[in-house]
């Protein structure tokens, strides 16, 4: 009966520590169970995060192109592309070739008439070149400044107003140039199926190169004026600039204006990339041909104003394209 009643006594004082270490060892177990879950979440979610880092497609209900990619990394690409290279290159593109210009000016003048102005007038553009010419040209230079407020404005000018008048110049400078492109494109197709005919290069074009086309005013190339038909080597180097980046431009800004075309992102961004390398280019080209056409080449302009040129003029930067209509009988004075 004693030794029923000490085994009794020992069962209730051992069972609380049994209890204990039981329980004990199931809340061992349950955090190793949460701990171990907890890592794979901690997985799942770096790998899933890694994913959309790297532009992964994943599923989405939205449908369209590349409605699954939450992360475009070629946009970043062309983010970072644009602003550590293009922008600054469009700086120098406008400041640098314009003041390279301006210290050529003051320093080597412009290139006189040998012989003066003869006072003939000379026929070289008719009518609708005229027309051509400066419809281009006005859509050219539109393009042009607005496009400069599209990528510098926002270091070259809006620090220095205030928000409203900003976002009314972006909003102005995005709405002009989306509808001043199609004008351009129009006038530049026709510009390039008239005058090509005219731009074909000859081996006489080498030497104009070589002596700078007569424009220097000192030393050995002083008083040169190099051969040349209509349309003289540099005027042909700016037309085929003009027609190859003329239609790089114009494709790639179709791209990012028509948005039923519904093309990959990656396409949008390199088109972008190509619009701005395009863009560039042209804009360098045509702050040289307004130079060499207005400032640089004495009766230059005329040309362009009236269609005629001096007949000095004609001889003297021209000479091929002149004796040429002189013997065929097509030279027409202005009356």
């Amino acid at each position: 009966m004693l030794l029923k009643s000490l085994r009794g006594l020992f069962a209730l004082l051992v069972l609380p520590f049994v209890l204990t270490m039981g329980l004990g060892l199931s809340t061992s177990a349950l955090a190793v169970d949460d701990q171990t879950s907890q890592q794979m979440a901690n997985t799942s979610d770096a790998d899933l995060w890694r994913a959309v880092q790297s532009g992964d497609s994943g599923y989405t209900t939205k449908k369209g192109v590349e409605s699954g990619v939450l992360i475009n990394v070629s946009a970043i690409e062309a983010t970072e592309i644009k602003n550590q290279y293009l922008t600054p290159a469009m700086g120098l593109a406008v400041l640098g070739v314009f003041g390279a210009f301006v210290v050529f000016y003051f320093v080597n003048g412009p290139s006189k008439l040998s012989k003066g102005y003869s006072g003939k007038m000379v026929l070289r553009w008719s009518k609708a070149d005229l027309w051509i010419h400066w419809v281009l040209a006005i859509s050219c230079l539109g393009l042009i400044f607005t496009g400069i407020n599209i990528m510098l404005g926002k270091h070259i000018l809006q620090p220095y107003v205030g928000e409203g008048m900003w976002a009314g110049l972006i909003n102005a400078s995005k709405f002009i140039h989306d509808y001043v492109g199609p004008v351009f494109i129009v006038s530049w197709i026709l510009c390039v199926v008239k005058w090509m005919p005219l731009q074909t290069f000859k081996m006489y074009d080498l030497k104009w190169f070589l002596v700078v086309g007569g424009y220097i005013n000192f030393g050995p190339f002083k008083g040169k004026h190099p051969d040349s038909g209509f349309a003289n080597a540099g005027e042909k180097m700016w037309f085929w600039t003009l027609t190859l980046f003329g239609l790089f431009i114009s494709v790639s800004g179709m791209m990012l204006v028509l948005p039923g075309l519904e093309l990959p992102r990656e396409a949008s961004f390199a088109a972008l990339l190509i619009h701005a390398i395009s863009a560039i280019i042209i804009i360098a080209f045509t702050i040289v041909h307004i130079w060499m056409a207005t400032v640089l080449s004495e009766g230059g302009m005329e040309c362009m104003k009236s269609g005629y040129c001096d007949e000095n003029w004609a001889v003297q930067h021209h000479n091929l394209w002149y004796d040429e209509i002189k013997a065929n009988g097509t030279l027409e004075y202005k009356d």
